[in-house]
């Protein structure tokens, strides 16, 4: 892994660079501004929301991407390949493309080689916080064949952009890792505190919760995971348990049951 890479080629971080944003929710809406608010010209589309202030509107993504030295998709997953599609016949000779969007590293690969097969230098972009507290200085990855360029052009204007050797794919495989500890852990919270509630404890489990996570250190992963294959056979009954106590209050166990089933196969093996 390398750090943060600096600027990269002709004008990057200096005004004047046009950058086209395609997608301007939440994500693209604030990156955009940003990216102006740094110095950027900012070109944007989105068939849904209107450019906001400060950002030239487009009447579709080839227009945003004409005479841009960047282009940052962030649509979303399932509008990414139209959208690549669809910014083709405005990107020029020196232009470069970054999809931003979450998806599967395979998909990210295969937008690499539709990219490639018609000549565009191509980077997967992975945004690895919320967006809206930093903005553009949100921590990012960065892979593929242009992610160098990319994140020298995006951390000239003020990014965290950082490059990780490898292809399109890789910066993915590294977000989506964290969304399964991260999403996983809140989906099992709501449950709980959903449990809480009806059983007239929520108050007291929201400390307990909030005390645990103020308390974690370097060891506590460590000793979350070698408890969980230590211990996996006794904690089988006690998920069951609790997925029981769950359906007795009305709340469907859905995070309670799986991780019951996980633990039998772990014990099994």
């Amino acid at each position: 892994m390398t750090g943060p890479a600096e600027p990269v080629g002709p004008g990057a971080g200096r005004p004047g660079v046009t950058v086209a944003v395609l997608g301007l929710g939440e994500a693209g809406g604030r990156i955009a501004a940003d990216l102006a608010a740094a110095g950027a010209r900012v070109r944007g589309f989105d068939p849904a929301v209107p450019a906001p202030s400060g950002i030239e509107p487009a009447a579709d993504d080839a227009d945003a991407c004409r005479g841009a030295a960047l282009v940052l998709s962030l649509t979303t997953a399932a509008e990414s390949e139209q959208a690549l599609y669809q910014a083709l016949p405005g990107l020029g000779p020196f232009t470069v493309y970054a999809d931003a969007n979450t998806a599967s590293p395979g998909h990210k690969q295969r937008l690499a080689r539709l990219a490639e097969q018609t000549g565009v230098p191509f980077a997967d972009i992975a945004i690895m916080a919320p967006i809206l507290p930093l903005g553009l200085r949100t921590p990012m990855l960065a892979s593929g064949p242009a992610a160098t360029t990319v994140a020298g052009l995006l951390n000239g204007f003020g990014a965290a952009t950082e490059v990780l050797p490898g292809p399109a794919g890789v910066a993915a495989i590294r977000k989506l890792l964290r969304s399964v500890f991260y999403k996983g852990m809140a989906a099992a919270m709501v449950e709980a505190l959903r449990a809480a509630e009806v059983a007239g404890c929520v108050d007291w489990l929201r400390e307990h919760i909030a005390a645990d996570l103020a308390a974690a250190d370097e060891t506590t992963a460590a000793r979350l995971e070698q408890g969980t294959y230590q211990h996996a056979r006794r904690r089988v009954h006690e998920m069951a348990a609790a997925s029981d106590m769950l359906g007795e209050l009305g709340v469907p166990p859905r995070v309670a049951r799986a991780s019951q089933r996980w633990l039998e196969e772990l014990s099994e093996g």
